[in-house]
């Protein structure tokens, strides 16, 4: 698989603004922004899928080990602990310190102030929010990039 990859590729419907379609693509954005393979980026989600953990409450609500053995099964071991611990603090402080990733949006004064607050966040880099801005301009005509 070249190229980029795209919510729409994963089945995603970030049109519809909803908070669990959102949530999806950030979580895939997430696993894309490792130094990782696309395709075992894309096996990985789509383990995440099939186990029904798509949201913060249910990454939460998983643990540690559910979390590596899903990453393991989408041949994500080379960074399997590390993303298991890092899915876990990032939903952690969202439900936090935001209840939800459209409230961050909202609170987000612009491109700039939503890119530093998603940085904000333990383990999340250049790398992932630019992954996760450039389909996120599909949603919500409030949030002006």
């Amino acid at each position: 698989m070249k190229g980029k990859i795209y919510s729409k590729d994963l089945g995603i419907d970030l049109k519809s603004g909803k908070e669990e379609e959102i949530f999806k693509w950030f979580l895939a954005c997430l696993l894309f922004g490792k130094p990782i393979q696309q395709k075992v980026a894309k096996k990985a989600y789509f383990e995440f899928k099939k186990a029904g953990i798509l949201s913060p409450e249910k990454i939460l609500e998983a643990g540690w080990d559910k979390l590596v053995e899903i990453l393991d099964r989408g041949h994500y071991v080379r960074y399997d602990f590390s993303t298991a611990t890092k899915l876990l603090e990032i939903c952690k402080k969202l439900k936090e310190e935001y209840g939800t990733l459209n409230n961050l949006l909202n609170q987000a004064k612009n491109k700039k102030d939503l890119e530093k607050k998603l940085q904000e966040f333990k383990g999340i880099g250049p790398v992932t929010v630019r992954i996760f801005l450039r389909d996120l301009s599909l949603i919500k005509s409030t949030i002006t990039f």
